[in-house]
């Protein structure tokens, strides 16, 4: 789910936030920014355009070694934001594949690897987004959040998870009205129409 990645995101930020409270609110914040962005391509080359399973755990491995050598909040924040970014491509990779069923599990692409110019394979540890252990992880990983956060960020992680236990509730009915809606899309517009939903 986009709630998980987000929440993820907040999680691996949230030793900095413990140990640097000063950094907190910019910390978590970059953690759900970054589990979050790699899915603003989600109508347009979903898990290819923004997602870079090779390249962002690179990019937040040098940024790391930037923020122990020059720490500021933008440097440390940035490594934070790249490695939510990083987790998130990993986790697609656990889970489902591409498609608009994937509990079916017909689909064999899970994230687009730039390097090597091919697609990686859905491991399926996870069902697929919006199953029930999709919410065991985003449940157990909104935990040390809340010890860490409070004020507005608290409430952001809880929100989430709220948001997320009603995607769990509505998530196997969803393919079905999308595949309705996108029927009716005229002819002209379906190019902004991802092809999974006219399977």
């Amino acid at each position: 789910m986009q709630t998980t990645h987000a929440i993820v995101g907040m999680t691996i930020a949230a030793p900095i936030a413990a140990l640097s409270p000063e950094l907190a609110g910019i910390v978590l914040l970059a953690g759900l920014v970054g589990g979050a962005i790699p899915d603003l391509d989600l109508y347009k080359g979903h898990r290819r355009t923004l997602h870079f399973p090779v390249g962002y755990p690179v990019a937040a491995g040098i940024m790391a070694v930037t923020a122990v050598v020059a720490p500021t909040p933008a440097s440390i924040a940035l490594t934070v934001f790249l490695a939510a970014a990083a987790a998130h491509c990993l986790m697609d990779v656990f889970g489902g594949g591409l498609e608009l069923r994937p509990w079916e599990g017909r689909s064999d692409r899970a994230v687009y690897d730039h390097v090597r110019n091919r697609w990686i394979a859905p491991r399926r540890w996870i069902r697929y987004d919006g199953s029930p252990e999709d919410l065991g992880i985003a449940t157990a990983a909104t935990l040390p959040v809340l010890f860490v956060a409070d004020g507005q960020i608290a409430t952001i992680a809880a929100t989430l998870l709220g948001i997320s236990a009603v995607y769990v509730v509505v998530r196997r009915r969803l393919p079905d009205l999308a595949a309705m809606i996108a029927a009716r899309v005229p002819p002209a517009a379906r190019k902004w129409v991802p092809e999974r939903y006219f399977e």
